[in-house]
């Protein structure tokens, strides 16, 4: 017997579809507040000391962070091959501006401190924005646009093919419900920021994270109640107009899907993923009232398990479509006949169940070996300081 026939093909892809939540959802925990804390680096730090302070928060930690990203990458490429194609050429130049800002992210941690001019510095504060505020929008922006579905279509040779051009095919990309998306990934890793400073922080930056995660908090529960009250009443879902083949080969054309209903049908029929918006309510409404009583890992720990809630909610929503065409339904992309290979997702399966103990067990060390609070007397009083 094949080792990988342990594993059957459905189940396989159920647990990489999962698996890719996960490495998103770590994404947005870890690498989340890093962006966060950016995007309110010029508004929680008014002085050059305060901003030190705010940097070297996250300083030692983001580059461990990213780590979750280019899993999440990686996971995409190998085990979704047709959605890394499709999703990686059609959103090719909102990629690109998402990857320029994270660039600029790490340019601008190494390059402020190498001049006391006040004006350089400044300058390089507010690339340190752009690197926070920019990807945690854009991020939104493409999941609201999954949510819509992509005006994309397969060839007989499962060539994806976008109409239009480069500049044209972002632009469409800016949907209202998609920039309401952006809005409330902008606003949930603001607050999500906020909560990281009142655990590494004091004093005035504290104060000004909290007041300001407080408000970010309560604009993240409104748009996301929005969102769901506009899929519910003003945006089509996906489904399959014949029985789905779990175990067949890896090609979207041979399904049946049609456009209409509504995505929130996904609850009537299995009610157990109403837990997952739950907990995203949940989880930014105990977060705002820590935020605002001064609490502060429990806030944290509030924080992460709204963001959990909310981007489980989509994935558990969707399920089991990945990336839905506008264009041509039959091209829509789901996890029964978009994934790789049943040996390549057996053996991608024992890799993960390797190293991902290793990463994790990691992480944990080196949050632990960085935990306590940031002061000013230690960034002006050691010669060591990174930022």
């Amino acid at each position: 017997m094949i080792l990988s026939d342990l594993i059957d093909f459905e189940t396989l892809r159920v647990i990489w579809w999962g698996l890719l939540g996960v490495l998103l959802i770590g994404f947005a925990l870890t690498d989340g507040f890093d962006m966060g804390v950016g995007a309110l680096l010029p508004f929680v730090a008014k002085t050059d000391v305060e901003r030190r302070v705010v940097i070297n928060t996250v300083g030692p930690v983001w580059e461990g962070n990213q780590v979750w990203f280019i899993l999440g990458g990686g996971a995409i490429f190998a085990a979704w091959p047709p959605l890394y194609a499709v999703s990686f050429s059609g959103f090719y130049l909102a990629m690109f501006v998402i990857l320029a800002a994270l660039i600029v992210r790490p340019v601008a941690f190494k390059y402020r401190s190498k001049r006391e001019d006040p004006t350089w510095r400044e300058r390089w504060d507010w690339a340190l924005f752009a690197g926070g505020a920019v990807p945690a929008t854009l991020f939104g922006v493409a999941v609201g646009n999954v949510l819509l579905g992509v005006p994309f279509h397969l060839t007989q040779d499962l060539m994806p093919m976008y109409d239009g051009s480069m500049l044209g095919k972002f632009v469409g990309l800016l949907r209202p419900f998609a920039l309401l998306a952006g809005v409330v990934s902008l606003s949930m890793l603001l607050m999500h920021g906020a909560a990281w400073l009142s655990v590494k922080t004091e004093g005035a930056v504290k104060d000004r994270a909290r007041a300001i995660g407080v408000t970010a908090g309560m604009v993240a529960a409104g748009g996301y109640a929005l969102a769901g009250l506009w899929l519910a009443v003003g945006i089509d879902g996906y489904a399959f107009t014949a029985e789905a083949v779990t175990d067949g080969p890896s090609n979207p054309l041979l399904s049946e899907v049609m456009r209409g209903g509504s995505w929130l049908s996904a609850y009537a029929e299995r009610p157990w993923i109403a837990v997952a918006p739950l907990m995203g309510f949940a989880g930014i409404a105990l977060a705002v009232m820590g935020l605002k009583a001064g609490r502060e890992v429990t806030t944290l720990l509030a924080s992460k398990l709204g963001i959990l809630g909310v981007i489980s909610s989509v994935g558990l929503t969707m399920f089991p479509f990945i990336l839905p065409s506008t264009v041509d339904p039959d091209s829509s992309l789901t996890v029964w006949d978009a994934s790789s290979s049943h040996l390549t997702l057996f053996i991608m399966l024992v890799c993960a169940v390797i190293f991902m103990p290793l990463i994790l067990m990691y992480t944990a060390w080196v949050y632990r070996v960085l935990w306590g609070k940031v002061t000013e007397d230690e960034v002006t009083g050691k010669s060591d300081t990174l930022y």
